[in-house]
């Protein structure tokens, strides 16, 4: 989505975790499992500020970006934070083979998801500039979507989203 989403917009795209991934030389997974999710949380937040503070991009975020009151500040005041909405079914759906999401590796990771969605749901509205709810569009309904929302290109500079 974000690729897309950059595509159309003209500007270059930056996955957090995966960059992340590149500079702990490890996969987020193994991170969380060794040294911890405070230290994950850490270098996350590191990394949103050189994105952030960085060229015109669509930054795409790991969906625990808005634990800390401070990275939804920064998304606040210096992204368009774009919340994409979607129900824990759907995203059971979409992530039940998933097993790079750490805090997805439990016994119920739908019940899991559900938590997850109940707790983050008020954290990325607080972040978020625009929010769209997912169910029942295509990736292409939903990058129009937010190209629509957008004042201009130019004025945006810097798109970040959070899935639920």
């Amino acid at each position: 989505m974000g690729r897309r989403l950059a595509r159309d917009l003209g500007y270059t795209f930056a996955d957090c975790d995966a960059l992340l991934e590149q500079r702990l030389q490890c996969r987020i997974r193994d991170f969380f499992e060794t040294e911890g999710e405070a230290k994950f949380r850490d270098a996350e937040s590191a990394m949103l500020e050189e994105l952030v503070a960085g060229a015109d991009a669509v930054i795409a975020t790991g969906g625990g970006i808005v634990l800390r009151p401070a990275n939804r500040e920064l998304l606040r005041q210096r992204t368009m934070c774009v919340y994409l909405k979607a129900d824990p079914e759907a995203l059971f759906h979409r992530l039940r083979r998933d097993t790079k999401r750490p805090l997805l590796q439990v016994a119920d990771p739908a019940a899991r998801l559900s938590e997850l969605s109940a707790e983050r749901d008020p954290l990325y509205r607080e972040a978020a500039t625009l929010e769209i709810e997912t169910r029942g569009k295509s990736l292409q309904m939903l990058v129009d979507a937010i190209v629509h929302a957008l004042p201009s290109a130019s004025a945006v500079g810097r798109a970040a989203g959070a899935s639920s």
